[in-house]
């Protein structure tokens, strides 16, 4: 019996290392305590803050002052899609240095797919989309990392803001087509009277024939034949004949008709400021308009503050915003002070070797850097999850390590939500805590907004302590 009980600790012990990574680095794992399965507390803390010493200058004259804007564009996959982990650090972010504008939207629900609750689109046409996990093919895949695009040339979007505490006075519409659509914040109703042939119709009673009924409505017995279809003179009381008529009746057509407004052009969107707070406008197509593609909007008002954009796309890996040079000439347009990238769960799960994965990441910053040389970049590691809802993700901690000592050697700032969140063995935990989803891949809404809240006391601790010394 021992010897049995002792293969099969073997033959499991041999399953588990099949599920580690097939490179020879060191994974730093978490102690933990085998019968209560309880990992240790873990410092949260921003490494290397030391590489966004400007950003923290900037947030520091923002709250001095209150006449700046700082702006922080956040990239990532599903976990940032939907808008909750980044959603939870824009309002904390902006309850403590002022609220300057949503940033970045995109009608991801006309692209069939989910987004945030702050802006509700709506169109008068179905449009096609595509994401950039599908392979570049030439669709105009941008700044939102999803090709939005028609040939209708007669297109409206209508720009809602739902959460009033993002009405905005400027808009920047990012399209890669030139001057082929406009920018409207009102339509008028137009009414068009026009006429139509007046329609009768006849019940017939008992006892009338077409005779009689043809020198009621005064027109001739064939005339309602053929009306009517009738191949003889025979008719039915009840049934209901339509009677030929030369009268016309009034039609009235009302058409929507809206007022462009004037925009500017620069490198890579259209622009435009309102005196005014709007919290809606439309874009439509126009006299030279044969197709049109909408690579993002970005939304700003006149307060100074935090301007907190979020860009990502489920099932996004660094290598497919690399597919698309695009993405990186656009991302100028949002003018950010800090880019925090959020990648790596999906790379996992492809089981890239750590070594590619520094590869492409590496590559996606150069070029973020390439565009951008003056902004700072602040990488967070890949939470915790699990292969098949059983098996420790042990590619996200090589990753996190990894990632670790790259920003050192490179001048990076890193946030670890690897081990903020527990580490190797934290996801059953998690999920027994209401933290996780069912795939135990990715988070509750609840676990997305501590990601949030605890990347925002990360932050705060650095600043704390950049104003301290200053």
């Amino acid at each position: 019996m021992k010897n049995s009980i002792l293969f099969f600790s073997l033959i499991f012990v041999q399953f588990i290392l099949s599920q580690t990574i097939s490179d020879t680095t060191e994974v730093e794992i978490d102690y933990v305590s085998i019968d209560t399965v309880s990992v240790i507390e873990f410092k949260n803390e921003i490494h290397n803050a030391k590489a966004i010493a400007k950003f923290l200058q900037k947030l520091d004259s923002v709250e001095t002052t209150k006449q700046k804007k700082v702006r922080i564009v956040h990239i990532g996959d599903s976990h940032i899609q939907a808008d909750l982990f980044s959603g939870k650090m824009r309002s904390l972010l902006q309850d403590k240095f002022g609220n300057g504008g949503l940033g970045f939207t995109f009608p991801y629900n006309l692209a069939g797919t989910n987004g945030n609750h702050y802006i509700k689109y709506t169109s008068n046409i179905p449009f096609l989309s595509q994401r950039n996990t599908k392979p570049n093919d030439g669709k105009p895949i941008g700044l939102s990392g999803i090709a939005l695009y028609t040939d209708n040339n007669d297109f409206v979007i209508e720009l809602n803001v739902r959460d009033k505490s993002y009405t905005f006075n400027t808009i920047k519409v990012v399209t890669p087509i030139k001057g082929n659509f406009n920018l409207a914040k009102t339509s008028k109703n137009i009414v068009i009277v026009s006429s139509k042939p007046k329609v009768i119709y006849h019940k017939i009673i008992s006892g009338e024939v077409l005779s009689i009924i043809a020198d009621k409505y005064n027109c001739s017995v064939s005339e309602i034949k053929k009306a009517n279809k009738l191949r003889s003179n025979a008719i039915q009381a009840g049934k209901t004949l339509r009677i030929p008529t030369d009268e016309k009746e009034p039609v009235k057509i009302t058409k929507s008709e809206f007022i462009p407004l004037t925009i500017f052009e620069d490198t890579n969107s259209y622009n435009y400021f309102s005196e005014e707070s709007l919290d809606k406008v439309y874009i439509t197509s126009n006299d030279i308009t044969t197709n049109f593609s909408l690579n993002g909007i970005l939304l700003e008002n006149n307060n100074s503050g935090i301007v907190y954009s979020a860009i990502g796309v489920n099932g996004a890996k660094a290598s497919d915003y690399l597919k698309y040079p695009l993405f990186f000439e656009q991302l100028k347009v949002i003018e950010a002070d800090l880019v925090v990238i959020s990648l790596g769960t999906n790379e996992s799960f492809d089981k890239r070797e750590t070594a590619v994965y520094y590869t492409e990441l590496e590559e996606m910053l150069l070029s973020i850097k390439k565009h951008n040389p003056e902004v700072e970049i602040l990488l967070t590691t890949p939470p915790p999850s699990l292969f098949q809802r059983k098996y420790p993700n042990t590619f996200a901690a090589s990753y996190a390590k990894a990632i670790i000592e790259f920003a050192e050697k490179n001048n990076y700032a890193v946030w670890d939500m690897y081990k903020n969140m527990g580490g190797l063995y934290s996801v059953n935990s998690n999920a027994q805590k209401g933290l996780m989803s069912r795939d135990k891949v990715h988070y509750s809404k609840q676990g997305y907004e501590l990601q949030g809240e605890l990347f925002f006391k990360a932050l705060m601790e650095i600043y704390t302590n950049f104003k301290s010394v200053k």
